[in-house]
């Protein structure tokens, strides 16, 4: 076995700031703790919980490291004790509790995956984040209609490609809202039935006409909070990621009561450990083998260099981006 280094190239934030605060730097190598491996990062993913914590509102759990990244892919290269599925030279995919803006990066094995068959290993790191967040939230432990209809707001982001992606190979009838022509064909390419742009059309009246979303999942709050509850079908799930456009609202709950509801939300990272370890194993069994079938593929815009860390903020935090942003060691 090659010898592991001591030291690792990593990128680092000098302080709170926009994305000119990520710079490179050297940290010592990680040895891993009882239960988990080590990973030689291939790649790294960007996802918006690091821009949060980038800007000094989303600090890690404690014991965790400082270091932004929650998913990686690449190579098994070390063993912490009682580690018994994964062998050093395994090709993985993994969610992380951050860290993996780095070359090597610990990881609770039960938190990786291997890399689905016919996805490159490169494109792999993209995959952990976004799928346990829509797999955990719409599709764990859930009973769907069958054919049932599925909004998904920011289509062509990582969680909105994620989404309807999932949605389309469990069988849903997939609306999305975009922002542009180019943005619409993306997301029907992935299996988006109705692409809705919400510059020009309302998504509410558009959703209502069809019969109203079963599911709905939203990055943007604001004024879509009431939206959504208008675009909600009786007994429909509304499932709230992120508040992009803010999360104090004023609204009237009375159709909640009418229509039975329920309104939820989550954060991946504050979960359970042992919560984190069963999405993996269901997703390794009921939704990576839709990668080798074919339904599934991984939806990378760019990959950068880690010299380029800040650039790669930048276009996330412009949307300038479709499916996800990686960066390479």
């Amino acid at each position: 076995m090659t010898a592991l280094p001591e030291t690792m190239r990593v990128i680092e934030m000098r302080e709170a700031g926009g994305p000119e605060v990520l710079v490179t730097g050297t940290r010592p190598c990680p040895v891993p703790a009882p239960g988990e491996v080590l990973i030689r990062v291939t790649a790294a993913g960007v996802n918006g919980p690091d821009l949060v914590q980038r800007r000094g509102h989303y600090p890690p759990p404690p014991g965790a490291s400082d270091l932004l990244g929650l998913e990686v892919s690449g190579e098994v290269v070390a063993l912490g004790a009682d580690v018994a599925r994964w062998s050093v030279g395994d090709r993985v995919t993994a969610l992380t509790n951050g860290g993996g803006y780095a070359e090597h990066v610990a990881v609770d094995a039960e938190h990786c995956l291997p890399v689905p068959v016919g996805v490159p290993e490169t494109d792999a790191a993209g995959l952990p984040e976004t799928f346990f967040t829509v797999w955990s939230n719409v599709f764990f432990n859930q009973t769907l209609p069958e054919g049932g209809r599925f909004l998904v707001h920011g289509g062509a982001g990582g969680i909105g490609s994620t989404a309807i992606q999932l949605g389309a190979a469990m069988g849903l009838e997939v609306f999305t809202t975009v922002g542009s022509p180019e943005e619409a064909a993306f997301c029907t390419g992935l299996g988006a039935t109705r692409c809705i742009d919400y510059k020009s059309e309302d998504f509410v009246a558009i959703t209502r006409e069809a019969g109203g979303a079963d599911v709905i999942l939203d990055i943007i709050g604001g004024d879509y909070v009431e939206r959504n509850i208008k675009a909600a079908r009786h007994d429909a799930r509304i499932i709230q990621l992120a508040f992009n456009g803010g999360s104090k609202v004023s609204l009237n709950l009375m159709p909640v009561m009418l229509k039975r509801l329920v309104y939820t939300g989550s954060t991946l990272r504050s979960r359970p450990e042992a919560f984190k370890a069963a999405v993996a194993r269901d997703l390794e069994s009921r939704v990576w083998p839709l990668f080798g079938a074919g339904k599934l593929r991984p939806v990378t815009h760019v990959a950068l260099s880690f010299d380029d860390a800040a650039r790669a903020h930048a276009m996330m935090e412009a949307a300038e981006h479709r499916g996800k942003i990686l960066l390479v060691p």
